[in-house]
């Protein structure tokens, strides 16, 4: 395969809604979100199985609710990425504000958007390029984006339920619907693992596909691996030990 001419933005795009588009429970201590301060970091992998990069995701307690960070970094010849991704919510996780800082090449995208719950709508200033200008977002009631919404889908699954359906916002709105489909045992670190299996089903504006998520059995359902189906092959993001 020649990677200087890979169409790697089919891949960033379709990870990075699911990164930015998120282990048996009671028994176990209650350690990462939404209990304790907490960071992950992945691999990312080609359909071959060999490294394309690694993605992270930290989440912290503040006075006002949490912090959610996320960066992004892959390389292949000729093409660079590094993205970063900065959210804070309210301790219902209903979102206050987004960063993104998004980095492919010589394609530089630095926005943030600031979320008014009370009035139901968002405003997003678009920093670079350059003429990005500023627009404005109708939002449901406690809106969410996608950094918010992958630590409330684990949150809502650690009390035994999944989100309902909702818009979510990453620059654009989004259409999320989440579907569990039962337990899957699934190599991790290349060991058999009982998982919660998850399809997810995302729609925007330049995006329509679906992705699964396999999450461990523990009381904050931490993320083990997630699978994105592309007409090339199919991508993976697993949690590293």
């Amino acid at each position: 395969m020649n990677h200087s001419r890979f169409p790697f933005r089919l891949v960033t795009r379709a990870f990075l809604p699911v990164c930015l588009l998120f282990i048996p429970g009671a028994l176990f201590a209650q350690t990462g979100f939404p209990f304790q301060d907490e960071s992950l970091r992945y691999s990312i992998n080609w359909p071959s199985g060999l490294s394309l990069g690694d993605a992270s995701f930290s989440a912290h307690h503040t006075p006002a609710g949490w912090s959610f960070d996320s960066t992004l970094t892959a390389g292949i010849p000729g093409l660079s990425i590094s993205d970063k991704y900065q959210s804070t919510a309210t301790a219902e996780l209903c979102s206050l504000s987004l960063d993104r800082t998004i980095s492919h090449g010589s394609k530089k995208t630095q926005e943030k958007t600031t979320f008014d719950q009370q009035k139901g709508s968002a405003h997003r200033v678009t920093v670079l390029p350059k003429d990005g200008g500023e627009s404005d977002l109708d939002l449901p009631a406690c809106a969410r984006d996608a950094l918010a919404f992958i630590y409330l889908t684990r949150r809502e699954m650690g009390q035994g339920r999944m989100p309902p359906a909702q818009k979510i916002f990453l620059g654009s709105a989004y259409t999320v619907r989440m579907e569990y489909t039962g337990a899957m045992t699934v190599p991790v670190a290349d060991k058999p693992t009982v998982t919660d299996h998850v399809v997810a089903y995302l729609k925007g504006p330049k995006a329509d596909f679906n992705f699964e998520i396999f999450f461990a059995r523990d009381a904050a359902r931490t993320p083990l691996l997630i699978r994105v189906p592309l007409s090339m092959g199919t991508f993976s993001m697993e949690l590293v030990r």
